[in-house]
């Protein structure tokens, strides 16, 4: 009986797919309808889907989780083993994985691993479930977890050992009665997938509950605007930095996205006085936002953190101002990597909600994505398992440690924060010359000369050349000179 049924339907397929090439060689291409295919290919998957989004709601498609564009090339930058001309860690010793930020506040923050959750906001990104699971499995392994742009969830702040709150746009967290209850403090400027862009919740979508930890009337949006509210000069934000460092006594820092005006925003930042910088980088997720902002806005965390640990170390401030990096850090070997090119610490969002709900995938897959699972109000928030969701969470962060303490004995290093450029090479002779990382097809010895080979090829930025003329500005002593 089955050997009957599997020949008709053998036969039915075989006869439909004959048909179909019959058809396909025979009508002109104009008519044709293998001329999805090359289309399909022109405009990509991704792009054909947003442009029927687009064509049906007359609305730019929040698409989840930032861009799906690797902007960082991480994979081109290789760790440095060492044998004999030092030699790696003896197996039975300990690798130091603790970070203090904001070493210069009254109050720093010490951390028992340099990762920490990123910014995921309850209500406007994740349930109230999720937002607790994060902060539980955050203080199981003696991280820090933050609030993002949102109000004071009590459970989140009873749960969370270390909780960084964010001085938000929406104004949502910016009382003294909610922020002094925060061990730092992050004056939310901007992030990675909108820049600086404005956002907003339809107050049907608004739960009583996310009205209350917001404090939203009845009836009204939830607005996240493009300025911090009260903040119109860089001398108002100076004035701010310094209150609130006033106040507390806690780290106060600065998150914004990565920008190619990056020293600028930063020479602003050592102005007020800021413990730490966040940078976002290009790569970096969000609940939901248009694609023009994921995809067209902003500066990879590759190159944003490169540049801001040598501004830092040009105005010797290096270890007293923490840098954060985030935005598109997937596996520890990208984690490290950050930090070896000058990051104190980083944030992990994509990576940690994935972690978060992994093997209760199976709940929603195939008839609804994953994520369905832990954002707010979606069709399946109530079927997550909170115990579960910290347990393999803290799993997760266990090995990425585990995996970043195995890359420092290789390193012959005794601390994730020993780990620096020095250790890493490159196989892209552009990434040399803008980290500083040494060109790995070559040796020490002839880096000079493989580049002074190439110096016709490599680009001059614009506006370098007037830019040196009329300030007399020279690169730093170590550093590539940005003309070659």
């Amino acid at each position: 009986m089955f050997k009957w049924v599997s020949n008709i339907i053998r036969s039915a397929v075989n006869e439909s797919v004959d048909k179909a090439i019959e058809r396909i060689a025979r009508d002109q291409y104009t008519e044709n309808l293998f001329e999805m295919f090359p289309s399909t290919k022109k405009v990509g998957p991704i792009s054909l889907m947003e442009i029927m989004m687009r064509s049906k709601s007359g609305l730019p498609p929040a698409r989840p989780l930032g861009s799906h564009i690797r902007f960082s090339p991480w994979e081109k930058l290789l760790f440095n083993p060492v044998h004999l001309h030092r030699f790696p860690t003896p197996e039975d010793v300990q690798i130091n994985t603790s970070v203090t930020i904001g070493k210069k506040a009254r109050k720093p923050l010490t951390i028992s691993i340099p990762i920490m959750i990123a910014a995921m906001s309850y209500g406007g990104a994740l349930s109230k479930t999720a937002k607790i699971a994060l902060a539980r499995a955050a203080s199981k392994i003696g991280t820090a977890t933050n609030t993002g742009e949102a109000g004071l969830l009590e459970e989140e702040r009873e749960a969370a050992s270390l909780l960084i709150g964010q001085y938000n746009r929406g104004g949502w967290l910016n009382t003294p009665d909610k922020y002094s209850r925060m061990d730092a403090i992050e004056i939310q400027l901007g992030q990675g997938a909108q820049g600086s862009s404005p956002q907003r919740t339809a107050a049907k979508n608004i739960g009583v509950e996310f009205r209350e930890v917001y404090g939203i009337p009845e009836g009204e949006d939830a607005v996240i605007h493009s300025r911090l509210p009260g903040v119109d000069t860089k001398e108002q934000f100076i004035s701010l930095v310094k209150k609130l460092r006033e106040e507390t006594g806690v780290p106060v820092g600065l998150k914004i996205a990565a920008t190619h005006f990056l020293e600028e925003e930063l020479q602003i930042a050592l102005e007020a006085g800021v413990d730490f910088v966040t940078l976002d980088g290009a790569e970096g997720g969000t609940h939901a936002a248009a694609p023009i902002l994921e995809d067209d806005v902003g500066l990879p965390t590759l190159y944003a953190i490169t540049r801001a640990s040598k501004f830092l170390a040009r105005k010797g401030r290096t270890g007293d101002v923490s840098l954060i990096a985030t935005g598109g850090l997937v596996t520890p070997g990208d984690c490290l990597k950050a930090i070896a090119l000058g990051a104190d610490a980083v944030y992990m969002g994509t990576a940690v909600i994935m972690a978060l709900i992994s093997d209760q995938m199976t709940k929603s897959v195939p008839f609804e994505p994953p994520t369905s699972l832990v954002v707010y109000n979606a069709k399946m928030t109530d079927q997550l398992d909170p115990e579960r969701s910290t347990e393999t969470l803290v799993n997760f962060l266990n090995a990425a440690i585990r995996e970043m303490e195995l890359a420092c004995y290789s390193l012959g290093k005794t601390s994730l924060a020993d780990v620096t450029a020095a250790d890493l090479c490159t196989l892209d002779p552009f990434i040399a010359k803008a980290t500083g990382v040494e060109l790995g097809l070559v040796s020490h010895e002839e880096q000079a000369q493989f580049f002074s080979g190439l110096e016709p090829f490599l680009p001059v930025m614009p506006g370098m050349t007037e830019r040196i003329a009329d300030t007399g500005e020279q690169p730093p002593a170590g550093e590539a000179n940005p003309l070659h």
